[in-house]
């Protein structure tokens, strides 16, 4: 008898060995999944294109939590100003979801943090098609042009360039699946920006002084009500990423460290009695959160650091099985 095993064509299906045990409406279930499958080449397509109608739906609709956020704070203001300014926002959104158009006309600089496993499919294709998607969304949403070459000072007219869209990585060892946060960095939000190393001996109390100052100097420029991100470890880049991905976070999240978390409560109520209220032009209400995420530091540096959210705080959380099914967190009700 002559073997045919080896040849590709004539091995067994594992996830059809047991076909002749099942029911008919079982086989064709089978059939079915099967035909599902899709090469890398369509997966790849498929997971941009995904990535590209993603990329266009956070431009035009806030989180579901920065949507409620807003509603609350606005139902907290008592000036008219305030309440005046906060109706102009819901209604900007509303008219952004039924034109269809972004919500506001900086669309920023895509940036994707992505956590993603080593054995999910296309671990190496994805940040090439990333940078594609927003080629993509910036035709098809469209995007503002803000991608300038440095040095060069050209703006490239397809949001890509060198470095851009920037992708920050966390690899997961085992796991087969992809999350990926998507952020719109925007230029107004972007200007409070700020990381530093403290001596030791300056603590805590230092930390707090760095990120008051950084909100009474800039924050007025950021579109108030903000989100701020605050990230404390040893250097500067470390710090910057923490700050970074803590305004990745929903709302209403807390550091697990207690102590760190009756911080951020501090600065919340700090940063809110500065009164910028909404848009700068006053109130009670001065941010919708503020989160920090830290690490273990060098006993004789405290990197510190600040980001900040906008009002119009476009971030979306997207996760992945390796068959590019795909669970959105951040946005109900949206289908790709």
């Amino acid at each position: 008898m002559v073997k045919l095993d080896h040849i590709s064509t004539e091995q067994r299906n594992p996830a059809t060995s047991h076909i002749d045990e099942v029911s008919t409406l079982e086989i064709v279930r089978l059939m079915n999944q099967e035909d599902k499958k899709m090469g890398k080449k369509e997966q790849v397509e498929q997971l941009t294109t995904y990535m590209a109608n993603f990329v266009s739906y956070i431009g035009k609709v806030l989180p579901d939590d920065i949507k409620a956020k807003i509603n609350e704070l606005a139902e907290k203001e008592d000036s008219p100003l305030s309440k005046t300014i906060y109706q102009t926002m819901k209604l900007n959104q509303k008219l952004a979801k039924e034109l269809n158009r972004p919500s506001c006309q900086d669309t920023g600089v895509l940036q994707f943090w992505v956590k993603c496993g080593t054995k999910f499919p296309l671990i190496d294709e994805l940040e090439g098609l990333l940078k594609d998607a927003v080629v993509k969304a910036t035709f098809e949403a469209p995007l503002r042009h803000n991608s300038v070459e440095t040095f060069d000072e050209y703006n490239t007219g397809k949001n890509v360039g060198k470095g851009t869209p920037t992708v920050f990585w966390d690899i997961v060892p085992n796991s087969d699946k992809c999350e990926i946060y998507t952020y719109m960095a925007g230029g107004g939000c972007t200007l409070p920006g700020k990381a530093m190393v403290l001596m030791p001996g300056e603590g805590y109390e230092g930390v707090t002084k760095f990120v008051m100052d950084v909100m009474t100097t800039y924050g007025l420029n950021a579109c108030p009500p903000l989100l701020v991100g605050v990230g404390v470890a040893t250097s500067v880049e470390t710090a910057a990423l923490l700050s970074k991905k803590a305004l990745m976070r929903p709302l209403g999240s807390h550091n697990d460290n207690e102590r760190a978390a009756y911080m951020e409560e501090l600065l919340e109520k700090g940063i809110n009695d500065i009164g910028l209220g909404p848009q700068g032009m006053g109130g009670k209400y001065s941010v919708m959160g503020v989160h920090i995420e830290n690490t273990a530091r060098h006993p004789s540096a405290i990197g510190v650091a600040v980001n900040v959210g906008c009002w119009s705080h476009r971030r979306g959380h997207i996760i992945f099985d390796k068959d590019l099914n795909y669970k959105i967190t951040t946005h109900t009700g949206v289908t790709l």
